[in-house]
């Protein structure tokens, strides 16, 4: 039996540092974290009244962060971002190119790090941590994406606020709780191996 499989997984490591450590690793995990961004943005809603639709990709780029920390978590959400500006089809409703919501996903590249930087301090190994860290994560989305809406689209900040945000906290919550209980779950895993 390894010294190393024996020994709990320390602080300072995401879930990605488990596999064994190499450049063909990370680039890989850079584009998987681009394409399941792209995935889940396919599971895309409508919302009545506004131009933002409800999508998996949210979920996406926060489990990205945190899974793989916030170096490759920026790293695989630019080009996701940058990606979709070239032409792939793969934001919202397989849509590509700069629209009114591109705000939202500037916000996933920043939130995407963040998550990322405090999942390596540790906030994605318990329930309640990793709550305050999908809220974080969730917030630095808004922030950016609600204001360049209202700017893109000429909304007042109300008008932005009622299109943008409100019409999507509860989604938001449901899939802050589905984190909560995923990463934990998985390190509880890992630890016990």
């Amino acid at each position: 039996m390894s010294t190393a499989a024996a020994t709990p997984v320390r602080t300072g490591q995401v879930l990605a540092d488990l596999l064994p450590a190499s450049r063909v690793r990370d680039v890989a995990l850079v584009l998987g974290g681009a394409a399941l961004t792209g995935l889940a943005a396919q599971i895309s809603v409508p919302v009545p009244g506004s131009p933002v639709p409800v999508t998996g990709q949210t979920f996406a780029a926060l489990l990205v962060g945190t899974s793989l920390g916030a170096g490759r978590g920026f790293l695989a959400l630019a080009l996701y971002a940058l990606a979709g500006i070239a032409g792939v089809p793969w934001f919202a409703g397989a849509s590509s190119g700069v629209a009114p919501s591109f705000g939202y996903i500037l916000g996933m590249i920043l939130a995407s790090t963040v998550v990322g930087a405090l999942a390596r301090r540790g906030a994605d190994r318990s329930v309640w941590r990793m709550a305050g860290t999908m809220l974080v994560g969730e917030a630095i989305i808004y922030a950016i994406g609600v204001p360049y809406l209202a700017l893109a689209t000429g909304m007042s900040a109300a008008a932005a606020i009622a299109a943008g945000l409100t019409p999507f906290l509860i989604g938001d919550a449901l899939k802050a709780a589905l984190a909560m209980g995923v990463l934990p779950s998985a390190w509880k895993f890992v630890n016990k191996r």
